[in-house]
């Protein structure tokens, strides 16, 4: 089959949505199928059977153009967060992709419970899959490190855990670990007061995709703070990794984690993701559980658990 995948982000970018693409590439390909990466409307094919697309907003022009020149042909597109559950309820364009899709795919099962009975339907779970680094570094035995990894905007309230860190004990070793670019100029500028006034506070910037994994990997703690997530990879590359996480209690991490994972906060909360922190590394016990339970879920994002699930769901379309 040939097939088109429009992503939102072109080539070169360092963004999420850029890797999945890539990432889903590799899978097609390997399941058979001619696949191209597509950035721009203009370059969808006479020749394309399938089109994939990634954002229902953001490739709403991809879905349009499609509808016009291949009517006859399926469209399978895969939410994000911000379709999900920012944009949803409001948008048109978001509805008018979501309409016009022969397929939906989300990436954690507990986003169905945000789609319409017609819609969920037609909905798939693919939880992104993620593979460790072959040869990480080795943990820091100074720090007990945390890690924060995302480009820094205001949904994923980035420096919640930085500001969880100053209500720490003095005697603590926690320091975090931020990774991600300042896409505003607004938060370079917080980034740069956190710096001066936090000790605990390390930023790393923008890193290529395996340098951001190997410190992930060599890190204690993830800490996810977002205010709302489709199904956030580097979740899956912090399972893939056994990396113990701590994550704001929103559809997205529930529906990776499950409902009764010990190691949710209430978004927002800065004194509730502190008090995680805190047990996190004085308490033996309470992380050996959180590690265990991320343990027990790296099945779900095996590569070839991803693999499968995208084969069935080909073999379903018209």
């Amino acid at each position: 089959m040939r097939i088109a995948l429009a992503c939102p982000a072109g080539p070169g970018s360092l963004s999420g949505n850029r890797r999945t693409a890539l990432r889903y590439r590799a899978i097609l390909r390997g399941l058979g199928h001619s696949t191209r990466v597509i950035d721009d409307a203009n370059r969808i094919s006479p020749c394309d059977e399938l089109l994939i697309a990634l954002h229902a907003r953001k490739s709403a022009v991809a879905i349009e153009a499609w509808r016009d020149t291949h009517a006859d042909r399926p469209i399978v597109l895969v939410l994000t967060g911000t379709d999900l559950y920012e944009e949803k309820k409001r948008s048109a364009t978001v509805a008018a992709s979501i309409a016009a899709a022969t397929r939906i795919v989300v990436l954690q099962a507990d986003a169905k419970r945000y789609l319409s009975k017609t819609i969920a339907a037609k909905t798939r779970v693919i939880v992104q899959s993620a593979t460790p680094p072959a040869n990480p570094s080795s943990t820091v035995r100074s720090h007990f490190d945390v890690c924060v990894s995302g480009h820094l905007r205001a949904v994923k309230d980035p420096l919640r855990a930085a500001m969880a860190s100053r209500l720490l004990p003095e005697e603590s070793r926690i320091r975090i670990v931020q990774i991600g670019a300042c896409l505003e100029e607004s938060w370079r500028l917080r980034v740069l007061r956190e710096q001066q006034r936090n000790p605990r506070f390390r930023y790393l910037g923008s890193l290529p995709h395996q340098r951001a994994l190997n410190h992930l990997a060599r890190c204690r703690l993830l800490v996810v703070s977002s205010r709302s997530e489709g199904g956030p990879n580097v979740v899956s590359e912090a399972i893939a990794c056994g990396v113990p996480i701590l994550g704001s209690r929103i559809s997205g991490m529930v529906g990776l984690l499950g409902p009764n994972y010990p190691g949710y906060f209430a978004f927002g909360n800065t004194r509730e993701l502190a008090s995680l922190l805190h047990k996190a590394e004085t308490d033996g016990k309470f992380y050996q559980s959180l590690r265990e339970q991320i343990l027990r879920l790296q099945r779900l994002v095996d590569p070839q658990t991803e693999r499968t699930a995208w084969r069935e769901l080909l073999t379903e379309l018209p």
